[in-house]
């Protein structure tokens, strides 16, 4: 059976997609969760859209036009919550709508054939490239070096912002760095989960590995490791099912959220029964 799995180079790309998928949903979720920007990362995700409407009337590739769009509206979103031009969500709503709107204009202006959203909308994995897997690849690294390099700084601004500028005078060039960066991982995942589907492959993970705990240093391989097993059953199932592997993904995730979070309480229930006994003793 496991020949059979590797048997086609679509599915040994796809393998390859999984492991770097998990790498950068590990890193760029635990910082998403911890800093509390889930809504504007889904703004991001939907508001590229655009860019996947804009490559198809334009002629090139529509992960590029994702990216585009993805980061220019991460970067707007930020400036002008950052700047109390409007609220974040109020900034957030408008690019999210504007993306989608301009991308579904723009793929009815293509002239020719429409392109088959359903692989954008809700992901194709085994239809990644090899160029798709060597951005995927560049972005890991990317990321590694990133939250390796300036790991304080980034803890500070993702649990107190407010303390990080007492600390440092570089918090905004952090901020736009990062949320730029976080726009394109998210942009470069669409082939795995799609637009609607790829936040929850960010933000499931670390929010399983924060049943257990609260540190940072263990939240981020934890929650790499945590994906990755999500990815690869959702991704094994699929292949033997014969369904579709973006959702099988996020079915996957959340069967794995919902049994920590009984493991959790279990944990806890013995543990208020300990705490008890100790004091009946006494």
């Amino acid at each position: 059976m496991l020949h059979d799995f590797f048997e086609y180079g679509f599915m040994v790309r796809g393998a390859v997609a999984v492991l770097l998928s998990s790498i950068c949903a590990g890193i760029a979720g635990s910082y998403i969760v911890s800093r509390r920007i889930v809504f504007l990362s889904g703004g991001i995700t939907h508001a590229s859209f655009g860019g996947i409407g804009l490559g198809h009337w334009a002629g090139f590739n529509p992960v590029a036009g994702a990216a585009l769009f993805g980061v220019a509206s991460g970067l707007a979103a930020g400036y002008l919550s950052g700047k109390r031009k409007m609220s974040e969500d109020s900034a957030i709503g408008i690019i999210w709508a504007f993306g989608m709107a301009a991308g579904i204009i723009l793929i009815h202006m293509t002239p020719g054939y429409a392109p088959n959203l359903m692989s954008y909308l809700f992901g194709s994995i085994l239809t990644v490239t090899r160029g798709d897997l060597i951005a995927l690849a560049v972005m890991a690294l990317l990321l590694v070096l990133y939250f390796s390099l300036f790991y304080r700084a980034l803890v500070y601004m993702a649990f107190d912002e407010e303390y990080a500028r007492t600390w440092s005078s570089s918090v905004d060039i952090f901020r736009y760095i990062s949320i730029a960066l976080i726009s394109l991982t998210v942009v470069l995942n669409i082939r795995v989960a799609g637009v609607i589907l790829v936040l929850s492959l960010f933000t499931i993970p670390p929010n399983v590995v924060m049943l257990f705990t609260n540190d940072y240093k263990r939240i981020v391989p934890a929650s790499v490791a945590v994906s990755f097993t999500s990815v690869a059953a959702g991704y094994t199932l699929s292949f033997y099912l014969g369904i579709p592997t973006g959702a099988t993904i996020i079915i996957t995730l959340v069967v794995i959220y919902l049994v920590c979070r009984l493991i959790r309480a279990i944990i806890n229930r013995l543990g208020e029964r300990s705490v008890l006994s100790l004091n009946s003793k006494k």
